[in-house]
């Protein structure tokens, strides 16, 4: 049995979730020579470099091949989004039952046969980040969704969380280094209705934020010890980790050359 001590560096795990179009998708295009896989085919006006539109599980499994076993230069690797990947491991496995839908498959069997293809992709995600020479950090993009959380110490009440199946969003959650949550800053104020009523009226300037703790109102955690919130760029979060080891290519190591070319266009 090997016994270590002090912090081991390796890229991070981090999963962004907001409202659409509040531009997850440019957060991520800020990390240093990313890869898009290309699931939403929504990245046309972003200056990135991207994968041809992924429509098929097996394209996603080829890509991640291709970054594992071919030389590049990237140094992190995004997937916009996991819920449009959700999507298409529902599809595969449905289609390998023989059924329309996942939710065709009885007791809940189609849900447990998705957590394999899960498990396949993050010990692939895994390997690239800790064992590959190019040592990838992981950026995971997804929408959200309000859902009812049972909370044994009060009342159940709503909040934002991925917009996953509860099964996949519970292991995506806990495989993730940080899970930050964008959003825009609101304020509210109490307008006096007569008659003893009051009504809460929200207003915001547009102003967006990333949550890096857990609120009763969202899901989120960060091993960085991260302020409750930050500014709604990569280098805000970059930060964080650049501090806690300045000295380390917490990017990965860059290969020069390529024996297998990825065609990326522009425009």
């Amino acid at each position: 049995m090997k016994i270590t001590r002090g912090k081991k560096i390796v890229p991070r795990r981090v999963l962004l979730y907001g409202t659409h179009g509040i531009g997850k998708s440019s957060w991520a295009a800020q990390a240093p020579d990313v890869l898009f896989l290309n699931l939403e085919d929504g990245l046309n006006d972003i200056d990135v470099a991207k994968t041809e539109h992924l429509i098929r599980l097996e394209q996603v499994m080829e890509a991640l091949t291709f970054l594992a076993t071919q030389k590049h230069d990237f140094k992190w690797v995004a997937i916009d989004s996991v819920d449009w990947l959700e999507a298409l491991i529902h599809a595969e496995v449905a289609r390998e039952a023989g059924k329309p839908t996942i939710g065709d498959i009885g007791y809940g069997a189609g849900y447990k046969s998705a957590m394999a293809y899960w498990d396949k992709i993050l010990t692939m995600l895994d390997w690239l980040r800790t064992e590959s020479e190019r040592k990838l950090g992981v950026i995971l993009l997804a929408h959200t969704a309000v859902k009812k959380y049972t909370d044994p110490m009060t009342d159940s009440y709503d909040r934002y969380q991925p917009a996953l199946h509860e099964t996949a969003a519970a292991t995506l959650q806990e495989w993730c280094d940080e899970v930050l949550f964008a959003s825009y800053r609101v304020h509210t104020r109490k307008q006096d209705e007569g008659f003893g009523k009051e009504r809460i009226i929200a207003g915001g300037s547009g102003e967006r934020l990333i949550r890096c703790t857990e609120t009763p109102g969202a899901l989120a955690k960060n091993r960085l010890t991260m302020p409750e919130t930050i500014d709604f760029s990569w280098a805000a979060y970059a930060q964080y980790f650049t501090q806690a080891a300045p000295a380390a290519n917490i990017g990965g190591i860059v290969v020069d050359g390529s024996s297998k070319k990825l065609e990326v266009t522009n425009g």
